[in-house]
């Protein structure tokens, strides 16, 4: 029976781990509304960028594509603001090769 907890323990010990790939929380799939944080990649981590998009529309979007240190690849969805600062408003990680919509 000693044996037996031991060997559930280390396996939900080993899946926790796997589960996040070391890295902290792993992302959800699909992000969507006001609450979501910039992660590294993001085109806002560590504040908003020093230059603005001038041109672009009020209230248009802008789409954005990278891969995280683990090799997802992940698409934001920004949208420029009145103060022509751009808020994340989508985020869509994808674990597949394909990533279509």
């Amino acid at each position: 029976m000693r044996t037996f907890l031991l060997i559930a323990a280390t396996a939900a010990v080993v899946s926790g781990c796997a589960a996040d790939g070391g890295a902290g929380r792993p992302l959800p799939s699909l992000e969507i509304g006001p609450g979501i944080e910039p992660i590294p990649g993001s085109i806002t981590y560590g504040g908003q960028p020093r230059t603005r998009l001038q041109k672009a529309p009020v209230g248009s979007s802008v789409p954005h594509d990278f891969r995280t240190s683990r090799g997802e690849r992940v698409r934001e969805t920004y949208i420029i603001q009145p103060d022509r600062s751009l808020k994340l408003v989508n985020r869509r990680v994808c674990r597949l090769p394909s990533c279509d919509d």
